[in-house]
């Protein structure tokens, strides 16, 4: 099952898998074939095995669909912009951060990118600066940590890295 994941919406052909697995087609079709039924039986599962001309892919069961759309609609399904990117990176290396302070580093409005951070849950609100308005203070979550495959903010590259080699435009490690 972990080959038919990785491949994706590309699929695998019978005769590669045969290849991979170092098994005959007899043995191959049944192993798909018990695959599929119990993906097919498993109402926890979200999806089911599927094959188009001797290709395979795991793919959503049509009973999903309406909620999938939902999810793509809502934005959770896409990657962060540039903007985004650039609020979050600012958040994890200064939090606690207000967006005052935010615009200030990037010289343009962050509501929109907070926002949307906010929505995929890559920050969170926590408490108020001690300042007149009593903005709200911005730091990273879980999600974040997960997103980046990071176990805690001592794991970012250090930020005079950036620094130090701004003026020659060298990133560290290239030459």
């Amino acid at each position: 099952m972990a080959l038919l994941f990785v491949a994706g919406d590309q699929g695998i052909k019978e005769k590669d898998l045969v290849e991979l697995l170092e098994i005959d087609s007899a043995a191959l079709r049944q192993n798909l074939e018990e695959l599929q039924v119990k993906l097919l039986t498993d109402g926890d599962s979200g999806i089911q095995l599927v094959n188009y001309n001797s290709l395979y892919k795991l793919v959503t069961k049509n009973e999903f669909s309406e909620l999938l759309t939902k999810y793509f609609k809502s934005g959770l399904g896409t990657k962060l912009s540039q903007a985004a990117l650039e609020v979050l990176s600012i958040i994890a290396y200064r939090q606690p951060i207000t967006r005052i302070e935010i615009d200030e580093i990037r010289g343009v409005q962050s509501s929109g990118s907070l926002n949307t951070l906010l929505m995929r849950k890559m920050i969170k609100e926590q408490g108020k600066k001690n300042v007149p308005g009593h903005p709200n203070l911005y730091v990273v979550t879980d999600e974040f940590f997960d997103y980046f495959g990071i176990k805690s903010l001592e794991d970012l590259p250090k930020i005079e890295n950036f620094e130090e080699n701004s003026n020659t435009g060298e990133i560290d490690g290239e030459s």
